[in-house]
């Protein structure tokens, strides 16, 4: 109803819904965890830290480092002090497949997880075919990786 100088009051008439009664389940599955000692290498600084986060909140014992030479020189200094390595495929100096077959020379049995946004370098089915474990596109979802993890270094042998 309108009038000229007093205003206008809107009426709204809707039907009433009957909403049927469902449950809900969490959709998020909870995010396996475990103790190992990880290897972080990651160019860019804030990844670099998120990747921290979830690997520390997901139990894991993080050594972390922005650059593969450095991550290269860690390791050389003593491979046996990881479990596993998680490095970027996109970095200067050296790539993340450049990195992890360095790594695979010095000790042959040390799980490698490439991530990647993006490259036209490795695919997923070259960098499995040449020793790397898992081959994970960013950005990372926490319980993905830790699924990810979980399945690299508990059951090696039905990997690709």
């Amino acid at each position: 109803y309108s009038e000229p100088g007093r205003g206008a009051a809107f009426h709204i008439v809707l039907p009433r819904f009957q909403a049927a009664q469902v449950e809900c389940q969490a959709a998020e599955r909870e995010a396996p965890k475990g103790r190992e000692m990880v290897l972080l290498v990651d160019d860019e600084a804030v990844l670099l830290d998120v990747g921290e986060k979830i690997l520390g909140s997901l139990g894991y014992r993080v050594t972390a480092t922005g650059s593969p030479v450095e991550a290269l020189e860690m390791f050389k200094k003593n491979p046996a002090a990881f479990d596993f390595v998680i490095t970027d495929q996109t970095m200067p100096q050296l790539t993340g497949y450049e990195l992890a077959q360095r790594l695979m020379e010095i000790r042959a049995d040390i799980p490698v997880i490439l991530c990647t946004g993006y490259s036209d370098l490795v695919t997923a089915e070259s960098a499995l075919a040449r020793g790397i474990k898992a081959f994970v596109i960013k950005p990372l979802n926490r319980v993905a990786l830790a699924e990810t993890i979980r399945r690299v270094l508990d059951k090696p042998e039905t990997l690709p």
